[in-house]
């Protein structure tokens, strides 16, 4: 296929041409011109193959597909359940209302509206996602079918459903109810879920101890992905200070993680050490304004040399839009930047 007269972000730096032409092949555009570019190859239009077809895309905008870097797309099926409630009241992995829904409801209608949710990303122009797949083994494989079939790929990030007090530290072992579980358990649970999935994706540092952390991090080893919540609220910020003496994120970093989601309640030195163990940010400003948590500061976090990531969080509160998720955090970034201009200077806040 030959797209014509196409508006285009090309290349690494998405740079715009009013005019290009693109040739497919293969599901890959293999000849891609802008018109009147000063450049090698600029200006030159490709010419259609035999037999080839011909889209004249005059008055549209041609986009690399999105990637959605975080989502909870087992969510579907709550669809505007919790409104007004609080992060913990909503989605807390033991207390929120989100487990009791998940857990009553049948998996074939779970399975369809995650794959709803698919669809529904796709129409919007994302073509892979990264999603916190609860359930163990058995929701890491119910996701792996939902979007079988489509052109979407879920990076699918799974957990075992065992949490913990925060106040469980060091070499102790994992609770899962009453009994808890016994050591080593863990583990192996770790184990037989990444055979299913492409990493792990834990609720959070005060829901694991120590050496739970430690456990998921020597489990999901290359090529698997690691991935945490972590300084999502002010409250389980300070929770975290109050039980163990260290911050959210730095307990996070147990788990040597690819990714640390959300860190809007992170302080300048949190975001340094993140950037210096090579762990990405991903912010969720839509989900985080819903649920009362606040903003992230996108700009400390690139000024610490972070790198950073967009997501849509939980389809409960959020359709997984990333068009609407970026406008959200131009808009949100831009009141910020007037009111910091409002007000004498002061400086970010240290850790809590």
């Amino acid at each position: 296929m030959l797209l014509r007269n196409a508006c285009a972000l090309l290349g690494p730096r998405l740079s715009f041409a009013a005019q290009a032409d693109m040739g497919e092949s293969g599901g890959v555009f293999d000849r891609v011109a802008a018109l009147g570019a000063r450049r090698r190859g600029g200006g030159v239009r490709p010419g259609p193959r035999p037999g080839e077809d011909v889209v004249d895309c005059e008055g549209l905008l041609a986009i690399p597909a999105f990637v959605n870097a975080h989502t909870h797309v087992g969510d579907s099926i709550a669809k505007d359940a919790a409104p007004g409630r609080t992060v913990d009241a909503a989605v807390h992995p033991v207390m929120g209302a989100k487990p009791r829904i998940l857990a009553r409801s049948r998996p074939e209608h779970l399975e369809a509206m995650m794959r709803a949710a698919c669809m529904s990303m796709l129409a919007g122009g994302t073509t892979t996602f990264a999603d916190f797949r609860e359930g163990g083994r058995a929701g890491a494989e119910m996701l792996a079918r939902a979007a079988s079939g489509l052109p979407v790929r879920p990076v699918i990030l799974g957990r075992v459903e065992a949490y913990e007090d925060v106040r469980q530290r060091g070499p102790r072992g994992n609770r899962s109810g009453p009994g808890g579980l016994p050591r080593g358990h863990l583990a192996a649970q770790a184990a037989d879920l990444l055979g299913a999935c492409d990493g792990v994706g834990l609720s959070g540092p005060n829901e694991n101890s120590d050496a739970a952390l430690r456990a998921y991090a020597r489990a999901a080893r290359r090529p698997k992905l690691r991935a945490i919540h972590a300084a999502e609220t002010a409250a389980s910020s300070s929770a975290s200070v109050r039980h163990t003496g260290r911050t959210e994120a730095e307990r996070a970093l147990l788990l040597r993680p690819h990714l640390l989601v959300h860190m809007t309640h992170a302080s300048d030195s949190d975001l340094g050490a993140a950037a210096r163990a090579g762990a990405a940010i991903v912010v969720c400003p839509r989900s985080n304004a819903a649920l009362g948590a606040g903003l992230p500061d996108v700009a400390a976090m690139l000024a610490a040399g972070c790198r950073v990531a967009l997501g849509t969080d939980n389809v409960m509160v959020n359709a997984p839009d990333m068009f609407r998720e970026m406008d959200y955090l131009r808009r949100a970034a831009a009141a910020a930047d007037a009111a910091a201009d409002a007000r004498p200077a002061a400086g970010r806040r240290s850790a809590p």
